[in-house]
């Protein structure tokens, strides 16, 4: 309902099947409105002509429909009362619980100023043996999951979830399917993990310009609790291609030239925008951003995981092993830049070596299983070499193995001492002689 004075606009200029174009003055960038009583929000202006995305369509908007500008730009209500509750795009409650009473800011704000952070170096454990020990993640970094779309990447952030050495989880869920969102639903609440799980979702039935709002909603809800709190957050955003998909619903609509892969020429920006709200902060406060980015027919020169290799430190690919049946985190394509700032500090002082050693193994099984598809014949080394690769995908690269960084340690010992001599593994002898016998 309009206020007092408030200056109703009812001419339409331009109207597409997203956007709606008037004539105003005094509008500010983002800011939101109402069209017929639909929300919208400016995402253009050039001289007096301001454009604004319509998050329901613009379906049955006639040309002198009623816009009224609410004077600011989209905000939410933060506070504790956040922890364990479901909210969708816009920030209201979609689990049947009351509204939140709290501090009203707005989202999508500037991201922390580099010279008021620290350099990161704590370790966060996400309790995966395939990511902690061969890309071990640290607070303040911003990776994604590489994956196709019918791997189990959901069931792997919500594994994720619950094993993260992290004070509080936000999930931001864009086009997520009804039996998805139900899924984390029942995960958190089944594993008692809701107190310290915070949701925004987007489903397949809200339109999908709406999941736009999504990441800078989950985003200010953890700047809250790392700058306001100083606690360790972990972020974790899926799809972002399909947040993607709907930047480039909305430049389309708007006529906009696109770019490669159809996707708009600011893509580099809008991701940047996000991931870059990753951050270590001085006071001990935290945000770590895991997303995952699916991939069309496995191309990873595709736009949206190509801008967003530029962007993030690393990146975790999902595979499925045939051999074992299950899908694993590839220790050949998974990288983590910022490992090294945890590994042999944080974890044991033999973790480095480990990790190196069981994929250069691992390597060899590979080079092993070429020659056998290949028909020559296989060397005595080579035998083992696969029978180690096998053991060493189910017992640590599996996504379901669920140990701490110093059991998965002991793991690969155990491993490399069945398989393999002194001379093979080839590690430092004061590290053979600490933990080979072990």
């Amino acid at each position: 309902m309009a206020k007092a004075f408030q200056k109703i606009y009812t001419k339409v200029i331009q109207l597409t099947k997203a956007t709606v174009t008037i004539k105003a003055e005094g509008i500010g960038n983002e800011e939101l409105a109402t069209i017929n009583g639909q929300l919208a929000q400016v995402v253009k202006i050039i001289g007096d002509e301001v454009t604004l995305q319509v998050f329901g369509g613009t379906e049955g908007i006639p040309t002198n429909a009623e816009v009224i500008f609410q004077g600011k730009a989209p905000v939410m209500k933060v506070s504790d009362q956040l922890a364990g509750r479901f909210f969708n795009a816009f920030g209201n409650p979609i689990d049947g619980g009351p509204a939140i009473e709290g501090q009203e800011v707005e989202i999508g704000g500037p991201s922390v100023n580099p010279v008021r952070r620290k350099q990161p170096s704590e370790l966060i454990a996400t309790g995966i043996a395939g990511i902690d020990l061969n890309n071990t993640l640290v607070t303040g970094q911003k990776i994604p999951f590489f994956a196709d779309p019918d791997q189990p990447y959901n069931e792997v952030m919500a594994m994720v979830a619950l094993r993260a050495n992290a004070d509080k989880i936000i999930l931001g869920g864009m086009g997520l399917t009804n039996d998805d969102y139900l899924f984390f639903k029942n995960v958190f609440d089944n594993a008692g993990a809701l107190d310290r799980i915070i949701s925004f979702v987007n489903t397949t039935e809200d339109p999908p310009v709406e999941r736009l709002l999504v990441p800078d909603m989950a985003l200010t809800a953890a700047e809250y609790f790392a700058v306001q709190k100083h606690e360790k957050v972990l972020v974790l955003l899926t799809d972002m291609t399909l947040f993607a998909d709907a930047l480039s619903i909305v430049s389309n609509r708007m006529d906009q030239i696109p770019s490669k892969d159809s996707m708009p020429g600011s893509l580099y920006s809008d991701l940047a925008k996000v991931y870059e709200k990753a951050v270590q902060l001085p006071d001990g406060g935290s945000i770590t951003i895991i997303a995952v980015t699916t991939l069309s027919g496995g191309d990873i020169t595709h736009a949206i995981p190509d801008n967003t290799g530029y962007i993030t430190e690393g990146q975790l690919f999902l595979r499925r092993d045939a051999d074992i049946s299950k899908v694993v985190i590839d220790p050949f394509r998974s990288l983590s830049r910022l490992k090294g700032q945890v590994m042999g500090k944080k974890t044991r002082e033999d973790h480095s070596e480990i990790m190196n050693t069981t994929i250069r193994l691992y390597a060899d099984a590979a080079n092993a299983k070429t020659k056998l598809e290949n028909g020559f014949d296989l060397s005595e080394y080579d035998e083992r070499t696969l029978k180690y690769a096998k053991e060493y995908s189910r017992d640590l690269l599996a996504i379901d193995v669920n140990i701490d960084t110093t059991k998965m340690l002991d793991v690969a010992w155990k491993l490399l001492s069945k398989h393999f001599t002194l001379d093979e593994v080839a590690i430092r002898k004061e590290m053979m002689d600490k933990y080979w016998k072990k």
